[in-house]
């Protein structure tokens, strides 16, 4: 008797549910309104294409990692940090 009773409360609970579901209102069809954002982005967006095509022009003149010369680079950094230090001792009060 309590199975019978079980099932027939699991039946009207999924008969409710199933109410339920049907009655909502279907999804709006219209065409929501424009959002205020949406054109602050389109705006930005069309910024930063113009800001890609300076920086690829920018990169264009930098030298390629394997045209690089390390070894060029590392000598003209020593030759300064010299020309640095002399600079400052030429500075430097006499004792």
């Amino acid at each position: 008797m309590r199975s019978r009773f079980a099932w027939l409360l699991a039946g009207l609970g999924a008969a409710a549910a199933a109410a339920r579901l049907l009655k909502r209102p279907a999804a709006a069809t219209a065409e929501p309104e424009a959002d205020p954002r949406a054109d602050e982005l389109r705006r930005r967006i069309d910024e930063s294409r113009d800001l890609e095509d300076e920086r690829e022009e920018f990169e264009g003149a930098e030298t390629p990692v394997d045209e690089a010369d390390p070894e060029a680079r590392r000598r003209h950094v020593h030759e300064r940090g010299r020309a640095a230090v002399e600079r400052m001792q030429a500075q430097r009060p006499q004792e």
